[in-house]
């Protein structure tokens, strides 16, 4: 009978080898003298930065006309914008559907409006008008902002913390006739920011 036969006919004496071989080869492991070392970086902590925007006129109109005439004084007013978190973001701007009293005669069409960046605070507030502005949106009235051709500028990277004032300007076109007279329009100006 050959050895393997003779294991497999008796299991209790093959795993009595087995366990015998293991014992020996953990003495022959266990009993060297190595040297050992070893080093840890703990604690190692992540999170995740913040993007936001701060409004000085959250919740509030940036500005308001009443009695407008046609070719008459333009309405002005002004709004800063922060990037209140610390991670940097590209800021956009637009305008939600213009809600006219008039569907035939819709106000919006006639408000012309300009929107510039008077500049980036910096230990005080930019002035506006000062020559140094920056168009983001002109040549159009409120209903044609962000249709082709009428496409507002990028407000640009915000980096963390960064203040920009814009400054609204509405004005009643001149060729505002009778049909108008009496008309409401309002709409809301949305700014976002994306990482």
């Amino acid at each position: 009978m050959s050895r393997l036969r003779y294991l497999a006919a008796n299991p209790r004496l093959a795993l009595g080898a087995l366990l015998t071989l293991l014992l020996a080869a953990g003495a022959v492991v266990g009993s060297g003298a190595d040297f050992s070392a070893s080093s840890a970086n703990p604690s190692n902590t992540f999170s995740a930065g913040t993007l936001s925007i701060s409004n000085s006129k959250e919740g509030a109109a940036v500005l308001t006309a009443s009695g407008m005439r046609p070719g008459g004084a333009s309405a002005t007013g002004t709004v800063d914008i922060q990037n209140s978190g610390d991670l940097s973001g590209v800021f956009t701007l637009s305008r939600t559907a213009p809600v006219d009293s008039d569907g035939v005669n819709p106000l919006s069409g006639k408000l012309n409006l300009t929107v510039v960046d008077c500049g980036v605070w910096s230990g005080s507030a930019p002035v506006c008008g000062d020559g140094d502005d920056v168009a983001k949106y002109s040549g159009g009235t409120i209903a044609q902002m962000g249709t082709a051709g009428h496409l507002v500028s990028g407000l640009g990277t915000f980096a963390g913390s960064e203040k920009h004032r814009y400054q609204f300007t509405v004005q009643l076109d001149g060729s505002a006739g009778n049909a108008y007279q009496g008309g409401t329009s309002s709409v809301e100006f949305d700014f976002a920011a994306a990482s």
